[in-house]
């Protein structure tokens, strides 16, 4: 379906057909028609769907077809500030010829962006896009203006709840107009997720894109060692890349620095993002990757949610990822577009299992390379023999922060 087909305001498809976007991708199809007939929504897709643009794009339409007051009309939760601060991006560039604003609040920034906050939730703003816990810091505060509120949207739901945040979502809820729209957006859904959705949805109309396999254009490819080869088979596989955009992820941030750290003594232009970096240090870190001055980054799951770079030329798992849709969203930031790319992933024995279990999933084997000899020998791949009860499943862990 073509955007010009759902009925948009004309300032919006004004500013839809400047960024270049003509045809909705499966996610928009289906969940525009629901958003803008104003009944909630509980929806299963990954990053990477269109999924952002099929929640703001019927919200900046409904806010600027409707006569306006100044207030706060739509409230946007996510896990990250850096999520928080792509989305922000994204209503900026949609709603560019609109009237419609919108604000990110978030926390590690300094005091004048903590007053520029408050006077925005004081004042009003057609869309906050906000992280829990910086919401929560306002609201304490007790000048936060929800009265006008008429629609909230809980974006990446099962990080969220991956992250603790559970009972801070229910408080900020415990603020807003019982009378609302309310959308739910996760990549899975587990029964956490079941049970937050009967807590605040109404009779939603529910919609599941299904798990995309990974591109054909995507060559994969898997090294089994021990945890001791990992850091030297990858400063082995970066040799002859340093005029290529590289993305390595690792299971916690404590992993990010240590490759980090490595891969920066043997010389490599590589730079690491966790949440032990202050805010200005994350978004220099970024800007110098988007802007190529670093070629390779190091990041966790969580952190990467914030990474809109095109044109990544590898992916390498440091760890095997938890689960088989973490696998896929990974691997799916290298071979966008018409490009093609590459996905390592790394296994220990203990990984095994768990690497299997994802095989299963994408119906095929991943072409296990040959560790170089220099590194010593490396462990039998038998996913069987390693597998344990938590590896063949894809279930959302409660986790700490990361």
């Amino acid at each position: 379906m073509k955007f010009t087909e759902f009925g948009f305001h004309s300032q919006l498809i004004e500013g839809i057909s400047a960024l270049g976007y003509e045809n909705a991708t499966p996610i928009q199809d289906q969940a525009i028609p629901v958003i803008m007939s104003g009944k909630d929504l509980i929806a299963s897709a990954q990053t990477g769907t269109g999924k952002t643009a099929a929640f703001l794009l019927p919200i900046i339409h409904r806010i600027i077809s409707e006569a306006g007051d100044g207030r706060i009309k739509a409230l946007v939760i996510v896990p990250t500030r850096e999520l928080a601060v792509q989305i922000d991006q994204h209503m900026e560039g949609l709603s560019y010829f609109t009237p419609a604003s919108s604000i990110a609040v978030y926390g590690g920034t300094d005091g004048a962006s903590f007053s520029r906050e408050k006077q925005a939730l004081m004042q009003g703003a057609g869309v906050v896009i906000c992280t829990p816990g910086r919401m929560i810091a306002h609201l304490n505060m007790g000048y936060v203006d929800f009265s006008g509120l008429q629609y909230l949207i809980l974006d990446e739901a099962d990080r969220m709840l991956d992250m603790g945040f559970y009972d801070d979502i229910l408080k900020i809820i415990s603020h807003l107009p019982s009378i609302r729209q309310n959308l739910l957006f996760s990549a899975t859904m587990p029964v956490e997720i079941r049970n937050l959705a009967k807590k605040i949805l109404k009779n939603p109309v529910e919609i599941s894109i299904a798990m995309s396999k990974p591109a054909e254009r995507i060559l994969q490819l898997a090294y089994v060692v021990y945890d001791k080869q990992k850091i030297p088979l990858t400063g082995y596989l970066l040799q002859n890349q340093k005029d290529r955009i590289i993305l390595i992820f690792c299971s916690t941030k404590s992993k990010t620095r240590e490759v980090s750290t490595a891969l920066k003594k043997a010389g490599f232009a590589a730079d690491d993002i966790s949440s032990d970096l202050d805010q200005q240090t994350r978004e220099k870190v970024l800007r110098s990757f988007k802007n190529r001055e670093r070629n390779i980054l190091v990041a966790t799951d969580i952190l990467s949610r914030g990474i809109d770079v095109e044109d990544i030329d590898m992916v390498i798992n440091f760890d095997v990822p938890h689960d088989a849709e973490d696998y896929i969203h990974r691997i799916g930031r290298t071979a966008r577009a018409a490009a093609s790319g590459v996905a390592i992933t790394f296994i220990n024995e203990k990984e095994q299992g768990k690497f299997g279990a994802i095989e299963s999933l994408l119906e095929k084997e991943v072409y296990k390379a040959v560790v170089p000899v220099n590194l010593g020998e490396s462990p039998v791949y038998n996913p069987r023999k390693n597998n344990d009860r938590k590896s063949g499943s894809f279930r959302k862990k409660t986790s700490p922060r990361r």
